[in-house]
């Protein structure tokens, strides 16, 4: 199957990839959407984080009916190759299609969650489907903990009723979410003059993933990864001081490289052999769930100045000792993931080194206590930690006119019973619950995969067949 830009909503999805549009980066994909508007006769608002709301009134026959909320977020997740040359603040994708799946060239795609945005301005686009009033909501920084959806004025949403598309699946919808928060791990360094060779330790070739979906399927993360190797080098007898340790792109993604700058008295030779066996342990671990695992020591110029002795001991010991990935399961709900961590990214700053960790939970307590945890950990060997960006969870409602809809509407069209999932992601459903206790809310779009990952793809037929599911159930809503 070819991306056919004559579909329109191919071609508004190949219109976003064109945009750069990172988190924080949303003014001109924002700006796009109000031209469209216009264009369209459309009213529309845009706020100061770039958020935007258009309207459009109901189609004939549909003037009673109550209004539809459709929403999706504009940001994307800009996680690209090493070796490529790709700059997302200015820069279009780069597609390509292999069998009927669309990719982007050594970066994400952005399927998550434009495919959901290409579907509303199709659907505004379109005079000749029947639909109640449509309130499509068009959030920021969905990406870095939902803050866009969190600065949205209620009084200018009318409806009590809702679909998210930011769902994948076609035939399935989601009946809940985590919520969560960031953690920002902070420590304030100093250095001294090193004498001593200079190693550069890399891990990589890990697969990452969505700190939410994949958190529970025993990835790798390559933050910890590098440290376990240097605390275990430590206890085997090596001397050694932190030059430098970064690694991750994004809180919310598993980081799949990271490397650590360090000096040592030991002869390179002990180095490479403790290095070796911690290699061999930890791929035996992954091996069947991230053999890709590599490690790299390499001997490099000998660096001018070190951190000193007592704060490398900390940093490598907080990185090490701090809880890390899944935690908890639900014992209510088959194979959902309770509770969780990400040590997303770390890095250097001018004079500091700073952990941005990822919490989720479907319970409140779930979150405050592995804030307590790491705050704990924390005073203990001397960082500073800051919470921010928390948002609600979106629990389970057994009563949903809206779920039943889309139940009927998949019979009828696929001949298959609805499949209900609970994740464990954050959701902008938990804000939109939040500002309206009664909104009835059901998810749905097209199959993509690997999504935070340069490996991220979209299902093309799906895409296709998810935009008249959609539209079947936008009809549906009387």
């Amino acid at each position: 199957m070819e991306f056919d830009l004559t579909k329109r909503h191919c071609y508004y999805f190949n219109e976003t990839t064109k945009i750069p549009h990172g988190s924080r980066n949303e003014k001109a994909i924002s700006d796009y959407i109000m031209q469209f508007a216009k264009e369209h006769g459309l009213k529309a608002i845009q706020d100061e984080v770039y958020n935007v709301i258009v309207y459009k009134d109901a189609s004939e026959g549909y003037e009673n009916a109550a209004p539809l909320i459709l929403q999706a977020h504009v940001d994307m997740v800009c996680e690209k190759n090493k070796d490529v040359d790709h700059d997302f603040m200015k820069d279009a994708l780069k597609l390509r299609v292999e069998d009927g799946i669309l990719k982007a060239t050594g970066t994400t795609l952005g399927a998550d969650d434009c495919t959901g945005v290409a579907y509303m301005l199709a659907i505004l686009e379109d005079d000749s489907l029947k639909h109640p009033p449509l309130e499509c909501i068009f959030t920021t920084m969905e990406e870095i903990g939902l803050l866009g959806a969190m600065e949205l004025d209620a009084k200018n949403i009318h409806s009590h009723r809702m679909i998210s598309l930011d769902g994948g699946g076609e035939t399935s919808t989601m009946l809940s979410s985590a919520g969560g928060c960031r953690v920002d791990v902070r420590k304030a360094l100093k250095y001294e003059k090193n004498e001593d060779a200079t190693y550069s330790l890399v891990v990589k070739g890990l697969k990452g993933g969505h700190s939410g979906g994949e958190i529970n399927k025993e990835r790798g993360n390559a933050n910890q990864l590098v440290i376990r190797i240097l605390k275990e080098a430590e206890i085997a007898g090596v001397d050694l001081q932190l030059v430098e340790y970064s690694g991750g792109l994004k809180e919310n993604a598993i980081p799949r490289e990271a490397e650590a700058l360090f000096t040592s008295s030991a002869t390179e030779e002990q180095i490479r052999e403790v290095v070796e066996k911690t290699r061999k342990d930890v791929w035996t671990e992954l091996e069947f769930s991230d053999a890709g695992f590599t490690v790299e020591l390499i001997k490099v110029e000998p660096a001018a100045q070190k951190i000193v002795k007592e704060i490398s001991e900390q940093i490598i010991n907080y990185a090490y000792l701090m809880p890390n990935g899944f935690q908890h399961r639900s014992m209510a709900i088959e194979g959902l993931t309770l509770t969780s961590l990400n040590l997303g990214v770390v890095e250097m700053e001018e004079n500091s080194i700073v952990f941005h960790v990822s919490l989720r939970s479907a319970l409140e307590s779930g979150i405050d206590n592995l804030v307590r945890i790491l705050s704990s950990l924390a005073e203990i060997l001397k960082f500073e930690v800051s919470c921010s960006a928390r948002y609600p969870g979106w629990n389970y409602n057994e009563v949903s006119p809206m779920r039943d809809t889309y139940a009927k509407v998949v019979q009828e069209l696929y001949g298959k019973e609805l499949v209900t999932l609970a994740g464990h992601g954050g959701n902008e459903c938990g804000v939109f619950k939040g500002m309206i206790p009664d909104i009835d809310i059901i998810s749905m779009g097209p199959i993509s995969r690997f999504i935070h990952t340069p490996q991220e793809e979209l299902d093309l037929a799906s895409f296709d067949r998810a935009y008249k599911l959609l539209c079947r159930v936008v009809e549906e809503c009387k």
